[in-house]
């Protein structure tokens, strides 16, 4: 959780390193490493991708403008582009869509709460109502399937 006036990318790393990942069957340590990462250009710096390199971390995020001009101007000695998957990049909708439906409660999107303990916990309560509304057992073209 950070302040409204703070930039998200600099939060990257450190989420990373939080993450935990239970083993099939809750069995040893959970795993630390993310089988891999996609993100919008705002996290494209080159700071955050020499971190997930150094955490051997696969990330799919687009390159921004202005650095694709900037390699461009230095020709040969701006290096090759990332690498990017159109096709997992085309699935990053559906978590904007997950973040969409949670802005669609009130306290979540203006965010009310001043503690990010109970902000946390709002978030938590409209997942489960958005959980408890989705319908799985309908086809996923059906229009009754969302709330």
């Amino acid at each position: 959780m950070t302040p409204g006036q703070d930039a998200d990318t600099r939060q990257l790393v450190g989420l990373v390193d939080a993450v935990r990942v239970a083993r099939p069957g809750g069995r040893g340590r959970p795993r630390k490493r993310l089988g891999h990462l996609t993100g919008d250009k705002a996290y494209s710096s080159r700071a955050n991708r020499a971190a997930l390199r150094a955490r051997h971390i696969p990330h799919t995020i687009p390159e921004r403008d202005d650095q694709k001009d900037n390699r461009a101007r230095r020709g040969a000695g701006g290096g090759r582009p990332p690498a990017f998957d159109r096709q997992r990049y085309k699935q990053r909708n559906q978590v904007e869509r997950l973040m969409n439906r949670r802005k669609q409660f009130r306290a979540v999107a203006t965010r009310f709460d001043k503690l990010a303990v109970r902000y946390q916990a709002t978030v938590c309560v409209a997942d489960i109502f958005i959980w408890l509304r989705a319908r799985p057992d309908r086809p996923r073209g059906d229009p009754r399937n969302t709330p």
